[in-house]
């Protein structure tokens, strides 16, 4: 007597769903979702102000992470992020974030350290920027042009950095608030040291021009923030563990660049199905990549969730996972119209699509279990990858059943049918008139 084995089946053999039939509802849910999410993009512009919620990556500006360390003890210690906030305030610095973070240094100890974000890229106000730089000119003569955080001087006299220093540290401008009050401020300055070869080739004119050409230095956000909380909170030091910055300019290229490659990739999924199969095809797995896009996007939107590089690469994954698993779908309904010659396209897909369906549900689970692994325990750009991922998978492979394939069903029954069969016309017999015979 042979063993018989009992298998655990997700969806037991012979099942028959009737997708087809559901077409229609599953379609209109999936229009009134994309008009929610593009709706929530302009309640956002709305409310908040900007589309969605942009990483410097975009919108440009200066995220720094610091760790702090205790003043007598030189232990790291955590501090409230309210203390923070109104030291660097208090400093004149109001367009800020301010968000907690940890991570682990090279020993695995924990480190308890903060993230500060602002809209500004160069430690220099521009209105400290114009008023230093015709301070500069009227006290030591000569030219003067900022670069970043680089003054590049041209004179014909030798200016020092112990003469360059004190002036910097005592330069202040007038800032207005939201309010329209002016206030004056120092333009917190506090200049580099010559090092290296610099000394000897700042402080040797030019041979044909008796020109000194110079460059005085100053430190950048990360110093000037880190001394505005040290002396707000005179019990730690701020340290830099980390400084990243996009200009203003950079940051609308890379979003226009992002918006870009996501229309590139339509357009290239579009080719590659119409060769792949047919252009019947293509429509419908566009259609369902552009769903995709659009409501991860809306996801993004409605929960606020920062956007930034790595969430652009998680949606062009989405959109390359999505097209994959409607390929393997219409690979399906393109095997079984040869073999099932005799039944129309809406069986077709049914079966076609109930024979995919548990090979969908593990792979996409497979996924999403990994994904959502990293969206708990990950942090930073993983987590925000890991988000993208997650709402992805979801709408990915309920676009490649509900969206997909019913669009090439319409496509196919409406243009590709072939042209209805005409009833051959009633063949009429006239009679013939006899003929008498001769």
């Amino acid at each position: 007597m042979s063993e018989h084995h009992k298998f655990r089946y997700l969806i037991q053999p012979g099942s028959n769903f009737a997708f087809v039939a559901k077409f229609r509802a599953w379609f209109v849910l999936s229009c009134v979702l994309m008009a929610v999410s593009v709706g929530a993009l302009f309640f956002n512009k709305s409310v908040r102000g900007e589309y969605m919620n942009w990483t410097i990556d975009f919108k440009g500006g200066t995220e720094i992470i610091y760790a702090f360390r205790d003043k007598t003890t030189h232990a790291l210690t955590k501090v409230d992020s309210g203390m923070v906030r109104q030291a660097l305030a208090k400093a004149g610095e109001g367009d800020l974030e301010l968000s907690e973070t940890s991570w682990k240094d090279d020993n695995d100890k924990p480190i308890e350290g903060m993230i500060v974000r602002t809209s500004r890229f160069s430690a220099i106000d521009e209105a400290a920027r114009d008023k230093t730089q015709a301070d500069f000119i009227a006290k030591f003569g000569g030219k003067a042009v900022w670069s970043g955080d680089r003054l590049n001087v041209q004179t014909k006299k030798l200016i020092t950095p112990a003469e360059v220093g004190p002036f910097f540290a005592a330069e202040t401008y007038e800032k207005t608030d939201k309010n329209g009050v002016k206030t004056t401020v120092s333009a917190g300055l506090e200049l580099k040291p010559w090092v290296g070869q610099e000394e000897e080739q700042y402080t040797h004119a030019d041979v044909g021009t008796s020109e000194y050409s110079e460059v005085f230095s100053v430190w950048g956000l990360d110093r000037q923030f880190g001394k505005d909380i040290e002396k707000a909170i005179p019990t730690v030091d701020a340290e830099t563990y980390q400084s990243y910055g996009v200009g203003a300019k950079a940051g609308d290229k890379l979003r226009d660049d992002a918006a870009k490659s996501i229309v590139f990739a339509l357009f290239l999924i579009m080719l590659y199905l119409a060769f792949r199969f047919d252009i019947r095809y293509a429509p419908g797995a566009a259609f369902a990549t552009v769903h995709d896009a659009v409501m991860v996007i809306g996801v993004f939107a409605l929960t606020w969730q920062e956007v930034s590089l790595t969430s652009v690469a998680g949606l062009l994954t989405v959109m390359g996972y999505s097209t994959n698993d409607t390929v393997i779908v219409f690979d399906r309904i393109r095997e079984n119209q040869a073999k099932l010659k005799d039944k129309k396209i809406e069986r077709i897909v049914d079966i076609s699509l109930n024979e995919m369906l548990v090979r969908t549900i593990l792979t996409s689970s497979t996924v999403f279990a990994t994904t959502l692994i990293m969206n708990i325990f990950g942090t930073g750009d993983v987590r925000n990858f890991a988000f993208a991922m997650n709402v992805g998978v979801i709408v990915g492979t309920y676009s490649s059943i509900f969206l997909a394939a019913p669009l090439f069903m319409w496509i196919s029954r409406k243009w590709y049918s072939g042209p209805p069969k005409k009833r051959a016309a009633p063949v009429t017999t006239v009679a013939q008139p006899e003929v008498a015979a001769e």
